[in-house]
């Protein structure tokens, strides 16, 4: 089911915009929110409060990767609504009782925010060439350096800073494609 058209400004370009970035990818934003959010009842709200907030967004500055900023987005609002739905239910207060305030949950939106970047992680290592991988790995999980990596490779180890400046480079690329990193992908 497809969310209503949000209200848009009388901008003929802002419609147009929406149409052909934003609307297509509903039905994966959707499946998406399902898949991550479980507990979210319906995710027509988390959508458009996502709209909305894009809308609002482009009307300040050009959305370059429209699609990218649309599940970054909508991510960033389920989890504003889980943690909204934490408050307890209203209680009467009396004299001799103390109420808690919040429903306080060890780190559950923070641990899909986590669970994401991991898995945005692993994508952008995944992605790197093969050998860069090789490096990047050697040196960030087995904590070896640059020399070390050189002779378990056979390279020298000036190429092994050029293959992790290299991964670094596409690693922050990469998140920045995913909303993870700001940067001039945004704007």
């Amino acid at each position: 089911m497809s969310a209503p058209l949000p209200d848009l400004p009388n901008d003929p370009g802002t419609a147009g915009w929406f149409e052909a970035e934003l609307q297509p990818h509903e039905p994966a934003l959707r499946a998406y929110l399902r898949r991550r959010f479980p507990s979210l009842a319906d995710p027509s709200d988390v959508v458009q409060e996502t709209y909305a907030r894009l809308l609002k967004l482009r009307q300040r500055t050009a959305i370059r990767c429209p699609r990218a900023l649309l599940f970054t987005t909508a991510r960033n609002v389920a989890v504003d609504f889980l943690r909204h739905q934490r408050v307890l239910p209203m209680q009467p207060i009396t004299d001799s009782v103390d109420l808690p305030v919040l429903y306080e949950e060890s780190g559950g939106a923070e641990l899909i925010d986590r669970q994401y970047e991991l898995e945005v992680l692993a994508d952008a290592v995944r992605s790197l060439p093969d050998r860069c991988r090789e490096v990047m790995m050697l040196r960030h999980l087995e904590n070896l350096s640059y020399k070390e990596i050189a002779v378990r490779l056979g390279i020298s180890p000036e190429t092994v800073k050029i293959h992790i400046a290299k991964g670094l480079r596409r690693c922050t690329e990469y998140f920045a494609e995913h909303g993870l990193a700001p940067g001039e992908d945004f704007r």
